[in-house]
């Protein structure tokens, strides 16, 4: 007996000598990975205060009971080029596939508030977008889609309220009232400072539009989400996972008191905040990442807001692959990695996806490469079993332990920001920026070094690959037919009424009255995005960036 335990004892010691030998694995959000993980690593995690059960608060598992058993997510490409015509047809094309819901595009010009016919637009006319400049565009969008059973997600920001009224018009022109539009304006202003750049106006005004439209929406389009908070796009410029669901919570804080300034309460609006989250990089952390955002978010509806209905504590999302995983090098892995993207997104409980496309490092979407990520997903629901059971990692020692740390972190996070002042004082200081700018640069040489493998890239790299995608050259036909449709309605329509809806329009700007109502009389006579854009600059200004970013 002595004799087998001091066998026993050198095969420990062995053991663990190997385990000193392994490298250290550190996640991208600074949390250190032990090789095993087991019951004391959750000890001090209480199941019904931390964990708890599907559909129920703090909702770690999922927001609803019984998840995709009952019901699969949405599936939504992001789709949307050339004129609102070609837009349609691929629309269409895209729900005769088994799309359930929408996800437009709109090119540059129109996410800067621009005409086509702008000097300023010039060659950036359908390019990764459809052009919209009047609402006989956004009429010509939706031809033949009930936009009252189809959701449709409008990716527009600065303008996202001329886009909305525009939404409202056609659904009336549809003989749908508003009280059955169901869809989202993504409208995240501060996002746009921190990580894209299509902002126009400066901060304050730009939250005033949005508080706007969560008023308007709040008794006239209950179905509709007024704002997305996007974490997705300050991750794809640079930011660590903690920093993307950090920052994101603290955008929403932002809005959440600008709508509650306007005396409403938290329960009238907050059920319909969506948050678009990014994925990409290890897949654990961006489990966790989701379970631990959700618990955060429902204590902080509860806690801090106080909150009453558990519907109004919900976070509500969308998350598919984000582009800054996808390589130039190797193109055909991204379908791969697209895939564990979908995986990720399935196992983290999000209610929507959309998912990237293997061609989207050089292009946007071609239709085989649009239809293998719908594939992707569709694959993933019926034959994978990933509808099978609710949180089916739920109660495993690394990932409720994950969960635990990623939690800790983002708290810690957003305490840095409220520290600093606030979202908007960050943001107008230039403070986020640089921290993501920061970040990026220390991920990139991370890349640059190896010590983050990328395959194709820094691993397994391959000499003078010739990659086989299909590009989407610039039309400049697009930019004729825009324009010539421009010139058709400014023609046709009645120049006194177009006059008198921008001048009442101006004077709702000027004031503190809401704007939704002067918008939706500006679009039905036929006033240009670029002319509805011109009064809000000219009452509001234009943001200018923090000089030293």
């Amino acid at each position: 007996m002595e004799g087998d335990r001091e066998k026993e004892g050198v095969k420990e010691k062995k053991k663990s000598e190997r385990s000193d030998e392994l490298a250290d694995v550190t996640l991208e959000s600074g949390i250190k990975v032990k090789p095993v993980y087991g019951p004391d690593d959750t000890k001090d995690i209480n199941f019904d205060q931390e964990i708890g059960q599907p559909g129920q608060f703090p909702f770690t598992r999922g927001i609803h009971p019984f998840m995709y058993r009952k019901r699969p997510w949405t599936m939504r490409q992001y789709s949307g080029f050339g004129t609102a015509k070609e837009t349609n047809e691929r629309f269409k094309w895209l729900l005769e596939q088994g799309q359930t819901a929408l996800n437009v595009a709109f090119d540059l010009p129109t996410q800067m508030g621009l005409d086509s016919d702008d000097p300023m637009a010039e060659e950036e006319v359908g390019r990764v977008g459809m052009a919209i400049d009047t609402l006989e565009d956004l009429e010509e969008a939706f031809v033949d889609i009930p936009i009252d059973r189809i959701s449709t997600s409008l990716t527009i920001n600065p303008v996202a309220s001329v886009m909305l009224a525009m939404y409202l018009v056609v659904a009336e022109k549809q003989g749908i009232p508003w009280e059955k539009v169901r869809g989202t304006t993504q409208n995240d202003i501060l996002k746009e400072y921190i990580g894209r750049g299509t902002w126009i106006f400066p901060v304050a005004p730009s939250i005033r539009l949005i508080g706007d439209m969560v008023e308007f929406c709040s008794e006239h389009v209950p179905k509709f989400n007024p704002f997305s908070v996007c974490g997705y796009h300050i991750r794809e410029s640079g930011a660590t996972p903690v920093q993307e669901m950090a920052y994101a919570f603290e955008i929403a804080i932002t809005y959440i008191d600008e709508v509650l300034s306007r005396g409403l309460d938290i329960d009238s609006f907050a059920g319909r905040i969506a948050f678009n989250f990014d994925i990409h990089g290890n897949l654990w952390e961006q489990v966790a990442k989701f379970r631990a955002g959700r618990r955060l978010w429902a204590k902080i509806l509860k806690e801090r807001f106080g909150a009453q209905n558990p519907r109004s504590m919900l976070l509500r999302m969308i998350a598919g692959g984000g582009g800054g995983g996808l390589t130039v090098q190797q193109p055909e892995s991204n379908i791969v990695r697209g895939a564990y993207y979908a995986l990720i997104s399935a196992l983290s409980g999000t209610q929507t996806m959309a998912l990237c496309s293997y061609d989207e490092a050089y292009t946007i979407p071609s239709k085989k490469a649009a239809l293998i990520s719908l594939r992707t997903m569709q694959i993933l629901a019926d034959e994978m079993g990933l509808t099978d059971t609710v949180d089916p990692l739920g109660g495993s020692y690394y990932i409720e332990w994950l969960t635990k740390k990623m939690e800790q972190k983002i708290i810690e996070c957003m305490k840095q920001v409220e520290d600093f002042g606030g979202m908007i004082k960050a943001v107008e200081s230039g403070y986020i920026q640089g921290e993501v700018s920061r970040q990026a640069y220390i991920r990139e040489k991370k890349i640059q070094s190896g010590e983050i493998p990328k395959i194709g890239v820094n691993k397994y790299v391959m000499e003078e690959e010739i990659a086989d995608v299909e590009l989407h050259p610039f039309n400049p036909q697009v930019t004729s037919e825009q324009k010539r449709k421009l010139d058709e309605i400014k023609a046709k329509r009645n120049a006194s009424d177009v006059h008198e809806a921008l001048q009442g329009l101006r004077v709702a700007a000027e004031s503190q009255d809401n704007v939704m109502p002067h918008l939706l009389q500006a679009v039905k006579s036929d006033a240009t995005l670029g002319e509805i854009t011109q009064v809000f600059k000219g009452v509001f200004g234009e943001f200018k960036e923090p000089v030293g970013l």
